[in-house]
């Protein structure tokens, strides 16, 4: 077994050990574990900004492109953010352990039951925040886990790790060993993450495309089940009707972030209203430095601009009538949000997309 390999199992060995008690813990300990990670996060922004601070500068060093760096990158108010959040998590009530469902015929009773799944298992892009985002969320669902960052987010995670999440675990009376990094920056650890199903059945896999799509088609190999996020980015349409004052807010506020998911990937506008809204539309994305890719396009439609290192642009085809009120017409890409804005007076409606070629 490779050094990367035994560092998985390791991982997954300790998280394992780790599980058993994590999945009876009191509703109340879960959420004592969590309102400490928050306050230790505060208190520990110090330790955790020196370690970022230092993965930012290799990033640099390595050329990564702006929206990668802005991803990386953590500040005081983001730290405190990410507290507020863990926070919010922490009031969320539990569910019910068991929920009826019917009763059967021969005085049986149909229920439905919540499990933890044991260990499970996430790769993930270098973004401290997920790092806490994922360790959290574990921690509430009562599952443990063997969490993997990306190579230029790894000194964020591990300050992180030791400063914030296994000290809060701990002094829960939680046992310690149920979260765990990988403290790695091969990119083979996230291969080996998926090959362990007797260790680890489940991992949540994020990132890049082309990477998500090859760990899960490596996990499917050798039995790993997983949650997947490949390709996505969101969706602006904009109708005939739009109000520009409105179009600049939302565009100025969907690219705020220019290296995650959900910022403004693909602006779609009715062809009514394009000669209109074409100089609102430029001033607002100007303002955040991004360039329109306008057709003819040298790239698919919904090419994804969070994941391409340094080109930091937006795709801009114009749009037909809508096949129905909300939604984009037939044959144009559509990702993972849809937003139509209205004038004053009527409604602004998220509505979900669909890919649609």
């Amino acid at each position: 077994m490779s050094e990367v390999g035994a560092a998985v199992t390791a991982c997954g060995e300790a998280a394992r050990a780790g599980a058993a008690a994590l999945a009876s813990a009191p509703a109340g300990v879960i959420d004592e574990a969590l309102r400490g990670m928050a306050t230790l996060l505060t208190q520990a922004t110090g330790q955790v900004l020196d370690a970022n601070a230092a993965d930012v500068a290799a990033g640099q060093r390595a050329g990564l492109g702006a929206g990668l760096l802005d991803r990386l990158q953590l500040d005081e108010d983001r730290i405190a953010g990410m507290a507020g959040q863990i926070g919010q998590l922490a009031a969320v009530p539990f569910p019910p352990a068991e929920m009826p469902v019917r009763d059967l015929p021969g005085g049986l009773r149909l229920a439905e039951r919540r499990i933890p799944v044991g260990v499970i298992g996430a790769n993930y892009e270098a973004r401290p925040n997920v790092t806490v985002d994922i360790a959290s969320q574990l921690l509430k669902s009562r599952n443990a886990g063997v969490l993997r960052t990306g190579g230029a987010a790894l000194r964020s995670a591990a300050a992180l790790f030791d400063h914030v999440i296994v000290p809060a675990v701990a002094a829960a009376g939680l046992d310690p060993r149920a979260l765990q990094l990988v403290r790695s920056a091969d990119r083979a650890a996230a291969t080996e993450l998926v090959r362990r199903p007797g260790l680890i059945p489940l991992v949540i896999l994020r990132g890049s495309g082309t990477t998500t799509r090859d760990l899960a088609a490596e996990a499917a190999r050798h039995g790993v089940r997983t949650l997947a996020h490949a390709d996505g980015g969101g969706v602006l349409y904009l109708d005939a009707a739009a109000d520009p004052a409105l179009t600049a807010e939302v565009i100025g506020a969907s690219l705020d972030r220019l290296g995650v998911c959900n910022r403004l990937n693909l602006l779609l506008i009715h062809e009514a209203a394009w000669d209109a809204l074409l100089p609102v539309t430029e001033a607002a994305l100007a303002a955040r430095g991004v360039v329109a890719s306008l057709p003819p396009h040298s790239h698919p439609v919904g090419h994804e601009w969070a994941l391409d290192d340094g080109r930091e642009a937006t795709s801009w085809p114009p749009m037909p009538a809508p096949a129905r009120s909300g939604m984009p017409a037939p044959g144009c890409w559509t990702g993972s949000s849809c937003a139509v804005s209205r004038k004053p007076g009527s409604t602004s409606t998220m509505c979900p997309a669909r890919a649609a070629r």
